[in-house]
This record gives C-alpha cells, structure tokens and sequence, in this order.
C-alpha cells in the first residue's frame, strides 16, 4: 500500500502556528514529552527522532553557550544548516542548570515530562543537583537517557569522547579501508547517528517497560556499544575462531560479487551477491556461467577466496558498457546492482521521490529546504517535519508561561542569569 508522506506539501515553519486541514494527523507519539538536554550530535539525534513522530520536545541550551552544531558544518547567511536538521520539530529554551533558578526550572519540566536525555560527563547533573534521584523524585514515571562516549562506570568513563572515537575503539576503523592502507574513519557522524537510533529504540523500550510497571527507568548508553552491535558477528567469530577480520577495501570476507566496479562511461556501480543465485546470474549475465560449476562456488566463503577471478570477469564486462546498460541488463537478469550515488543523484532519484524520502521545507530563515524526511512510513499515525531547528532560546517564554511562571517571575529568572 502506498503510504504518501506528509511532506508532500510543505508544513509550517513555526510551533505556535494554528493547524489547518493540511496539517498531517498527530504523530503516533502525540502526548510525549521530551527534554533534549544534549549537545551535539547522539542524544540530540535521539530527540530528533523521536519528534519527528510527534513527541513534544523541549530543546534545553545554555543561555550563552548554544548547541556547537547550531555552527557545525557550512552555513548559508549566517544560518548552520546542519542545526536546520538535528533541530526539527524541537521547541528551544534556555536554561543555565547550574544556576539555582534554573536548577528549579529544569525540576519543573521534568516534572512536566517523559523522558529526559543528557550527554553531559557522569557526575555533572550531580553536581547541580539535578541527578537520577532529584529528577525521579520530581517525577517517578520519567526516563532518563544518559549519552556518553564511554558509559557512566568503568575505567573511561569520565574521559571526554565523540563519535570518532567509537568508530575507531569498536572495530570499525580497523576493517575500513584498503588492505595496504590505514585504518579508515567515515566523513560523517556514524557512530553518533548509530547511537540515536539505538537511543530512540532504548527510550522507547524503557516507555514500553514503564506501562507495565508504572515507574521510570535510567537508559545508560555508551556510543562505543551500538557501533560494536552493527558489526556483526565478528566477536563471535574472534570468540570461536580466533579470526580477526581483516581491512578488505570494497569486498566482503562473505561472498563474491561483491564490490564496485567503474563503467565504461565513467560511472561506478556496486554489485552485490549473498545468495548464490544471484551469483550465479552475475557470472551468467557477464559471460562466464562455467564460474558456477565450480566446487568453492557452492558458498559465500568459497567465493570470496577466489574474488580476484571473480572480480576481473565481472569488472572487465562492466567496464565496457554504460551505466545505463549495466543497470538495465542487471535488472533483467534479476541481480543486485546499484549506482554509487551523490547527493545530486539521491535527490534526482525516482525510487527516493517515490518514496519522498527527500522533504520540502518551509524555514524562516532560509525559505524552502530539502532535507532528509523522517525515518519510516507508517500508513495511519505517519511522522512529519512540523518545523525546522528554531533559534536559540525562542521559545522559553511560551514553554515557562506553560509551566504557570509569571511574566515577572520569568524577568526575574532572565535578570539572574538562569534563562
């Protein structure tokens, strides 16, 4: 069934603005509140994640030290593109914990709340006395997600990490890249994507645990462990075997085909073959169907030691045809095959567009913008990009007057420095 995203046409650019009949039907976590207390990329993408499917989520920034990914990356007037996106459907406050009034306000949101995400160095909520046993008892149903590089016990847990130190400590790096070069790390935030999507799901199953047992929970999650889930059995093959995985470059210890290819006009195309059919109709398809009455074909693995045949078969027929002709002669002979894309070629693709993986947005700084639209479809309580990332501290007064403080009394709190 053909599920149409809601960006389909362009949402409202700003939270306060009245719904009409265009507007997508809440999201399925409609009701849900979050407060994003993060910086940077994991527990903010979490955040981000989970408001995209309705939830109402309260970014929290430093009154004077905004998020560093509202100036991470190229920019456009002024304006950080990247905070456009890890910014959405968030509502923006400020809010200096360590000061006492801010201290209380935070109490009051989360009292408000459902869920609270940090990614600050273990102990620092502590210290400002806003820690798991102040914010539970304000609020016993709450779930509390800390985000850190290493986890809150252990020998690292109190060493600063990002990201990149994940990919490099989970294995990752060390089976990237060429076999005669250097361990390779990814030009963009892997690990940290990775651990917001292990977030949302860890958020969502300590909710799911709540509904049963009426009490909130503590998500403790270390960026250096999703990164280490995503790779497989490799522990289990290093625990059993004692096998290391080598750096292969493009090919895969696995099966054969497997690896990119360069087309006659210049293109590059990755092949790929994990069922032995669909080997089979490679060697087919390039002229060498004798490869498949070979004993080492029967398996992944038997392939895989003879890729450098396997490679020059399929890499010289590739090589003397269009992309084009490759991909249409693959289709037609059932076999995988996909353009190494950019992001031109994403935006141009029919299968993206068809699924409207790629968003139009309304922004009120920038006018329209395309970006990446939410995760998944679903066909009767669907995601949206209600908003793009607001500016710092736009929306403390609405959210404070909500928490029932006083326009004096949120004066007061500005004239002490909390907000």
């Amino acid at each position: 069934m053909h599920q149409p995203r809601p960006q389909e046409a362009a949402p409202s650019s700003s939270p306060s603005a009245a719904a009409d009949p265009a507007d997508p039907p809440a999201g399925p976590l409609a009701g849900m509140r979050v407060l994003d207390l993060a910086t940077l990329f994991a527990g903010p993408g979490a955040a981000t994640l989970l408001g995209d499917f309705g939830a109402d989520v309260i970014k929290v920034e430093h009154p004077r030290k905004p998020d560093p990914s509202r100036g991470h990356g190229p920019g456009r007037n002024g304006v950080g593109l990247w905070w456009k996106h890890l910014g959405r459907n968030k509502r923006n406050v400020t809010v200096d914990l360590s000061t006492p009034g801010g201290r209380e306000v935070l109490l009051k949101l989360a009292a408000s709340a459902d869920v609270v995400i940090e990614n600050f160095r273990p102990g620092t909520l502590e210290k400002w006395g806003l820690g798991w046993e102040e914010l539970s008892a304000a609020n016993p149903r709450l779930v509390l997600a800390r985000v850190t590089a290493f986890g809150q016990f252990g020998p690292y847990a109190a060493r600063p990490g990002f990201g990149t130190l994940a990919e490099a400590m989970s294995g990752f790096a060390a089976t990237t890249g060429e076999p005669d070069g250097p361990p390779t790390l990814p030009p963009f935030g892997l690990a940290d994507a990775v651990a917001g999507l292990a977030t949302a799901f860890a958020v969502m199953a300590a909710l799911a645990g709540r509904d049963r047992t009426g009490a909130g929970q503590v998500v403790d999650m270390a960026i250096i462990e999703p990164m280490l889930a995503v790779l497989g059995p490799q522990l289990l093959w290093y625990d059993q075997l004692g096998y290391v995985q080598p750096r292969m470059g493009n090919r895969s210890a696995n099966n054969a085909p497997r690896n990119t290819y360069r087309t006659a006009d210049g293109s590059w195309l990755a092949v790929s073959s994990s069922a032995q059919s669909v080997a089979e109709r490679v060697l087919r398809l390039v002229g060498h169907p004798e490869f498949a009455d070979e004993p080492w074909f029967a398996s992944g693995t038997g392939r895989a030691a003879h890729a450098e045949e396997i490679d020059k078969v399929v890499g010289d027929w590739i090589a003397r045809h269009d992309r084009a002709e490759v991909v249409a002669a693959f289709e037609s002979a059932q076999a995988a095959v996909a353009p190494v894309y950019d992001v031109r070629d994403v935006v141009a693709d029919p299968q993206f567009r068809a699924l409207g993986t790629v968003a139009r947005v309304e922004d009120e700084d920038l006018g329209m913008l395309r970006m990446q639209n939410v995760l998944f479809r679903l066909s009767a309580t669907p995601g949206a990009i209600r908003w793009t990332g607001r500016p710092h501290g736009a929306d403390t007064a609405e959210v404070l007057t909500e928490l029932g403080l006083t326009a004096p009394q949120i004066a007061a709190l500005r004239e002490e420095g909390a907000l």
